[in-house]
Order: C-alpha cells, then sequence, then structure tokens
C-alpha cells in the first residue's frame, strides 16, 4: 500500500498497529509517521525506523492519520491539527466510546471508527470498523488491510459497536479470570503457579482456535469431549447449575450498557 500513514499516539497499541503494518509488508518504514509527547514512545518509534515527527506533521503528511490518544484528549488536538489535515485523508479513531458524529465534525468529513482489542499486541486482535459516509470502499479496504495485519477484523454497522465493546473490546477481561480461576485450582492440586498458568491458558489458546478452525459449532465441540458418565460431563454440570452462560451473558451486557451511557 503505497499510502502514508502517520499515528498519533505511539502508546501499546500504536506499536502494535505500526508493527503489524511493517511486519506484514503493508507499509514500508519510512512511509509510516509517528507523533508522541513521550520520549519513550519516540524512542520505541525509531527502533522500528520510523519517522518521529510533530502531530501537526503526522496530519499535514498522512494520506491515512490514526489517532491514538486517549479519548479526553480528542478536543485538544482537534484545536491542534485540524487546520493541517488534507481533505483527502482518511482519519482513523481508535478512541473507545467516541462515535463518528463527534469525530467528524473535529477531524474531516472521512473518518473511520475502529475498536480493536489488546490481543493485537501478540498478532490475534479482532477489531471492528465503520466509516462515515465520504469513505469510499477503496478506502475503507486499505483500513481494514492495516487492521488484518494484527487478527481478524470485521465491518459492521456502528450500532453494535455497544455489543462489540461487550464481546471483544472487554471479553480479554472475561477471559484472563476464566484462566485466573484454572490455574488457581491446578495450583491447589499441586501445580506449580507457572504451570498451572501454562496449562489453563494452552488449553484457552487450543480450544479457541479448535472453534475457529472447525466447521462444527461450540455447541458440537463442547458435546463432543461430554462422555456420558466421563469426567467432562460432571465439570459441565457444575457450570450449567451454577450458571456459567447466564453469568458471562449478565457481564456483557453491563459492558455494553456501560459503553452506551459513555457514547452519549
Amino acid at each position: 500500500m503505497n499510502k502514508k500513514l502517520s499515528l498519533i499516539g505511539f502508546g501499546h497499541m500504536g506499536g502494535a498497529i505500526a508493527a503489524g503494518a511493517v511486519a506484514s509488508g503493508i507499509c514500508s518504514p519510512k512511509n509510516i509517521s509517528v507523533a508522541d509527547s513521550n520520549p519513550a514512545a519516540a524512542e520505541r518509534a525509531k527502533a522500528l525506523g520510523l519517522n518521529v515527527v510533530s502531530a501537526k506533521e503526522a496530519a499535514s503528511s498522512a494520506s491515512i492519520l490514526i489517532l491514538a490518544v486517549k479519548p479526553s484528549n480528542l478536543e485538544e488536538l482537534s484545536d491542534e491539527i485540524k487546520g493541517e489535515i488534507r481533505p483527502e485523508t482518511v482519519v482513523v479513531s481508535i478512541c473507545a466510546g467516541k462515535k463518528l458524529g463527534f469525530i467528524v465534525p473535529l477531524f474531516g468529513r472521512k473518518a473511520v471508527r475502529v475498536m480493536p482489542n489488546t490481543p493485537a499486541l501478540v498478532g490475534e486482535g479482532m477489531s471492528a470498523l465503520c466509516k462515515s459516509s465520504d469513505v469510499t470502499d477503496a478506502e475503507l479496504s486499505d483500513v481494514e488491510r492495516i487492521f488484518a495485519s494484527f487478527g481478524k477484523t470485521a465491518v459492521l454497522p456502528e450500532e453494535l459497536f455497544d455489543a462489540v465493546t461487550a464481546v471483544s473490546g472487554s471479553g480479554p477481561a472475561y477471559v484472563y479470570a476464566f484462566i485466573i480461576a484454572l490455574a488457581k485450582y491446578a495450583e491447589s492440586a499441586g501445580m506449580t503457579a507457572e504451570q498451572g498458568k501454562i496449562f489453563a491458558a494452552q488449553t484457552v489458546l487450543g480450544s479457541a482456535k479448535m472453534v475457529l478452525a472447525s466447521d462444527e459449532s461450540p455447541e458440537t465441540l463442547k458435546r463432543n469431549i461430554c462422555t456420558p458418565g466421563g469426567t467432562t460431563v460432571e465439570a459441565v454440570r457444575v457450570l450449567d447449575a451454577r450458571g456459567f452462560e447466564e453469568i458471562i451473558i449478565d457481564a456483557a451486557k453491563a459492558c455494553a450498557a456501560r459503553s452506551e451511557e459513555m457514547g452519549r
């Protein structure tokens, strides 16, 4: 993709975006500019061979401008760079809770909102995208390619972004809670803490890969290992009796409700 990519903000997620774009060959390091007031972040960008510039320079040179700053800093950033953004530049916001109706007036008519998640840091992200009406399908495809370089992507209507927040955005925390619990049992049964962590985490990783690779539904995969009278079915019986599925659904609903509240 022979376009100039700029990132304003180079924290963990900004770093994952740049690293994915470079590693996949989508962008050459010389075509990526980074602006971040944190000296440590600037040094990380330089180590990747990226151009470290001011926010105004990042905005004026970009074909695709990614805003990876705290949502509370967006209005101040707009005051600084809005006059530098070219009409043809596609502005991409990964700022949680900030809708296109908030982004477009601040930064320009062409905007894409993206909700990535933290597994992007290990190349296994899940990102949802939606666009303003002035963004062409080709421009959206360019943005999607960047985020697909470190995981999976899906284009969804913006009204589903609260659900995206509840499932993929905050979902890793639910999975970590499950891993913590399984690892604690392993340790109580005699494993070391490190062994428990590895057994639990690898089991989650392998199970997730089976879901994505199999033509069978998760429900079928679950039934396949619940042999009548066996060990797994006893564990699942306890989960069902304690309302495990309902607990997860209620947690996701609470997350989505808070996301909706924050976006008003």
